[in-house]
């Protein structure tokens, strides 16, 4: 089945590690050594994500028993790797004919299990020193009636000295599934030499053709033209805007108290006893920003190594990557937080650490939590075992949690001064009726449009690399998005936050924050779109699993924009309120 083989480009999905035999890493064979091929995991060609063992189903296993010891990452078990050892006989060089390794007893339950995975287009995969290959279990005849196995597996190596360099497989042998018959699993071994450099060997499971398509190069043109579009608005209106009112207010200045009563007050600078008021519910916005901008953190850092680093060439390394780097920019959260916490003359500061400690993990572990129990339903490998689950917890209280901890301690100390630019009234200025379009509801709706246009066709990219077979590897290109989208963030709500300090409602913080974290339910909305119209998933599980971690993923992204946002327009705020004259 040569069409196989094509599966490798087009299904350009892995997760590629370090085999680690003996404690030292073996990426160079000698003639006549050990290569092992991993069985990982068979599942439906269109949920990616519902998989299972690769001998859950009733194949057979080969001869060869003994093997030197496979040790996952924190990564590859999160992710649902389960390498299992073939048994096949495979040594570096040595070619083997078409040999049979095992024969399936093949009574009406096997036969059941082979038509349902062939119904539902179960295809698996294998590892060859980190290398995937694909194959499909079998196919049906044209009227659905007669379903067929492929029982031969003949694998091509190439090889450039003493490494593995390239692996194919082609399916062929294909048997008819028929009761209480034996069916005989065969393998063939074809070595070849390869002049791809070691260091190149996965750019054939790339697609520039998709990454770097012409449409790509143009959205990221067009979301920096907005960008500049938008830089140059916000500077123009607001500086014209501004200088009119510093000029306005300097002159009021000028009045006696008689004329200054006469005269028609209005504007931002109305509400400069309140402006700096504590926000509603000081606790959650503090913890909220504090988890944004470690977001943000993690983001930059891990595309800045995806950039420098091949991620994608090692199984699971971008999962775990993520996980390393988020624990140890806590501080980060802690210091933002704390400092917020503190600036708003907050008390309970230890629930506030606590808080902002565990929200984002709370979040994504409560998920889990919720689809793990859909995947023990189904018996999927994507179960993420109870050892994982206590690492991620002692993750969570002895690594997290102590770096919260110093972070908040410095941000309350260093930073938690409020040291505003205006005294802050004792009772609260009465917010004036204003037009509908002004009001706080209305801006937060509105205000993540922008956002989301500015990253809309990343987005595709982005959900077809992770819920479909693409490998992404244009960190360059999420690295552009990136600083677009926090560009725009900033410019869109600094500008909604102008309006509404105009119309003389003070109620900035939470407008600000929720107005540009109104990206991710656009982004949320579009996740619909692309399950609907754009993949061929089905069934509860894939389902769970999909809009599931879609939901963690736009409520992760809303957070940092809305910390972003907020982080923004504070400084506006300051700055103009520092500019004008005070009585």
């Amino acid at each position: 089945m040569s069409c196989v083989r094509s599966l490798v480009f087009d299904m350009g999905h892995l997760n590629i590690n370090f085999v680690i035999q003996n404690g030292a890493i073996r990426r160079q064979y000698t003639d006549k050594e050990e290569v092992v091929l991993w069985m990982n995991t068979v599942g439906p060609y269109h949920n990616r994500q519902e998989t299972y063992k690769y001998f859950s189903l009733p194949f057979c296993v080969g001869t060869k028993k003994t093997i030197s010891h496979y040790h996952e990452t924190l990564g590859e078990a999160l992710q649902g790797v389960e390498l299992e050892f073939s048994g096949l006989d495979i040594k570096f060089k040595d070619e083997v004919m078409q040999t049979t390794y095992c024969e399936i007893e093949l009574d009406k339950a096997k036969r059941d299990a082979f038509v349902y995975a062939i119904k539902n287009h179960y295809w698996y995969q294998m590892y060859i020193d980190d290398l995937p290959i694909w194959g499909i279990v079998g196919e049906a005849d044209e009227n659905g009636e007669d379903h067929y196995l492929w029982t031969y597996k003949k694998l091509e190596i190439g090889f450039n000295g003493n490494r593995i360099v390239d692996v194919n497989l082609t399916s062929e042998g294909k048997v008819k599934l028929v009761p209480n018959t034996r069916i005989a699993m065969s393998y063939s071994v074809k070595w070849k030499k390869s002049d791809v450099k070691f260091e190149d060997r996965f750019d054939k499971y790339l697609d520039p053709s998709f990454f770097q398509h012409r449409i790509h190069w143009f959205s990221i043109f067009n979301s920096f033209m907005m960008v500049i579009f938008l830089v140059g608005l916000v500077s123009m209106i607001l500086m014209r805007t501004l200088r009119k009112d510093y000029a306005r207010y300097s002159k009021e200045e000028e009045m006696d108290d008689m004329d200054r009563d006469l005269g028609d007050e209005y504007g931002w600078k109305q509400v400069h006893g309140d402006v700096f008021r504590p926000s509603s519910h000081p606790m959650i916005f503090s913890s909220l920003i504090g988890s944004g901008c470690q977001i943000f953190s993690v983001s930059f850092i891990v595309i800045i190594v995806a950039m420098i680093e091949d991620l994608y060439t090692e199984r699971g390394s971008m999962l775990s990557t993520a996980i390393f780097v988020y624990a140890a920019t806590s501080p980060v959260n802690g210091y933002f937080g704390g400092s917020l916490y503190a600036k708003q003359g907050g008390r309970r500061w230890i629930k506030q650490m606590f808080i902002g400690a565990f929200l984002i993990p709370a979040m994504v572990c409560g998920t889990a939590f919720f689809i793990n129990f859909i995947a023990m339903y189904y018996h999927a490998s994507r179960a993420i075992p109870f050892g994982t689950m206590v690492a991620v917890c002692c993750i969570c209280l002895f690594v997290i949690l102590p770096l919260n901890l110093v972070g908040t301690i410095l941000g309350r100390n260093l930073s938690g001064q409020p040291n505003f630019p205006c005294r802050v009234n004792a009772v609260p200025r009465p917010i004036p009726e204003k037009k509908w379009f002004m009001e706080p509801a209305v801006i937060v709706c509105l205000g993540g449009i922008l956002p989301f246009g500015s990253i809309f066709i990343e987005m595709y990219f982005i959900f077809t690399s992770f819920w479909a077979y693409k490998i992404y590897y244009v960190y360059g290109f999420m690295m552009l998005v990136l600083v677009i989208l926090c560009i725009v963030t900033v410019c869109v709500t600094i500008v909604c936050t102008y309006f509404l300090l105009n119309a003389e409602d003070y109620r900035w913080q939470w407008t600000s924050f929720l107005s540009a974290a109104s990206t991710a339910v656009y982004v949320y909305m579009y996740s619909f779109y692309y399950y609907f119209f754009k993949t061929k998933m089905y069934g509860l599980f894939q389902t769970s699993f999909y809009f599931g971690y879609m939901a963690v993923f736009s409520s992760s992204l809303g957070i940092m924009c809305g910390a972003v946002g907020y982080v923004g327009t504070s400084a506006f705020v300051r700055k103009i309120y520092t500019n004008v004259k005070i009585d």
